[in-house]
């Protein structure tokens, strides 16, 4: 049995940064594949960024490549999402996902585990 909790997420100005982090409990994160989704109303659940489970592989989406950051802490047993440069488009809830795989995936289907989400709003 694998739990993940999101925290960090709010409110932030156009332009300003926020870290989310996913915590993990029943396996180590050593085990997993990582990843992060988000979500807005009306629309389909869209992958953020991966990364694999010795880090070594690491995908982003086009539309926050070069913004974003995925890492691992193994000691904290935490993933986390560095959002710099944040823009209105990026309002979702940011949901972390895990999956017992060595590979990094962008499909939602793919994943076992999810957190509860995490809501990240950004004003212009």
């Amino acid at each position: 049995q694998v739990q993940l909790v999101e925290s960090g997420g709010g409110l932030v100005q156009a332009g300003g940064s926020l870290r989310v982090s996913c915590t993990a409990s029943g396996r180590p994160i050593s085990t997993l594949a990582m990843a992060w989704f988000r979500q807005v109303p009306g629309k389909e659940r869209e992958s953020v960024a991966a990364i694999s489970r010795s880090g070594g592989n690491i995908l982003y989406a086009d539309s926050v490549k070069g913004r974003f950051t995925v890492s691992r802490d193994h000691a904290k047993n935490t993933v986390y999402l560095q959002m710099n440069s944040l823009k209105p488009e990026d309002t979702a809830v940011y949901y972390c996902a895990a999956r017992l795989s060595t590979w990094v995936s962008a499909d939602p289907q793919l994943y076992n585990y999810w957190g509860q989400g995490t809501q990240v709003t950004v004003s212009s």
